[in-house]
């Protein structure tokens, strides 16, 4: 009995950065991205902030992704779930207009960097749902929902959606398009701008991401020759769904009622379900 209610203490250290944001801890955000790498970020992009501030850049950084985590609410509002793990320390409030500066100060280049770094496969190949046979399956998907400031120079990059009985939207629309790994949702790549570019034309700027461990999975949106030749070239496999208008040339019939067709010198299999 008496071996059964020794106790034992372990005790660990911790590494923590240092001033007013001394426990380091910005929220959940800093678990899954610790201040190292925001600083080594901040470091290569050329965004550490040129003096002593109350807003180092650091806490910029965690600042922005928490405006995602949190696109409800105003600045002041994300600004307290950002702190609210620092306790009774004495931390002054900063004003909307200081955390805006913030942000404009920051710029892109950190949290492009940033999510350059820490994107990428999530699951072991070994997790269910994440891969048929020996492919990753992975996928290309847009949204061009997103609604931008109606301001002058933001129309003229990005423009409105154009409605179906004429005239355009009130607010200008951000196309953005994603690779992910479809069995967690884990984004390979992203990349957004102008919805008057098409989808196929964003995703030609991922084709780098893909290789042969990968299995591409598509919409009809999708199923054009030069993006299938493309994505092919990359050595991963491919399943596109194919508009019912296509009549592709037939090469070969297999067994199972499928087609064997070439398109710019490479063979496909085209299954009509």
């Amino acid at each position: 009995m008496l071996s059964q209610s020794v106790t034992t203490t372990l005790t660990r250290t911790i590494t923590v950065a240092r001033g007013i944001f001394a426990p380091g801890h910005l929220g959940e955000l800093t678990q899954y991205l610790p201040f190292e790498l925001i600083d080594d970020v901040l470091a290569q992009t050329r965004t550490v902030q040129r003096r002593t501030r109350l807003l180092p850049s650091r806490v910029g950084v965690y600042f922005v992704l928490a405006l995602a985590v949190f696109p409800a609410l105003g600045y002041e509002r994300v600004w307290d779930k950002l702190v609210a793990g620092l306790g009774s320390l004495p931390l002054r409030r900063p004003s909307e207009k200081a955390l805006r500066d913030l942000r404009r100060r920051l710029g892109a280049a950190p949290l492009k960097a940033l999510f350059e770094i820490v994107a990428g496969p999530i699951a072991q190949p070994s997790t269910p749902g994440v891969c048929y046979r020996r492919w990753r399956t992975v996928a290309f998907d847009s949204c061009s929902s997103l609604q931008a400031a109606d301001q002058p120079r933001i129309r003229l990059r990005l423009g409105k959606l154009t409605r179906h009985r004429g005239g355009a939207e009130g607010y200008p629309h951000l196309r953005v398009l994603t690779l992910c790994e479809t069995g967690t949702r884990g984004l390979l790549g992203a990349i957004f701008g102008s919805v008057r570019r098409s989808e196929t034309d964003y995703a030609a700027t991922l084709m780098h991401l893909l290789d042969e461990s990968m299995l591409v999975l598509a919409d009809r949106n999708f199923g054009g020759d030069e993006f299938l030749t493309r994505t092919a070239a990359t050595g991963a496999q491919l399943v596109v769904r194919l508009s019912s208008r296509r009549r592709p040339a037939v090469w070969a019939t297999l067994p199972d009622g499928s087609i064997l067709t070439r398109i710019n010198g490479r063979r496909f299999r085209i299954i009509d379900g």
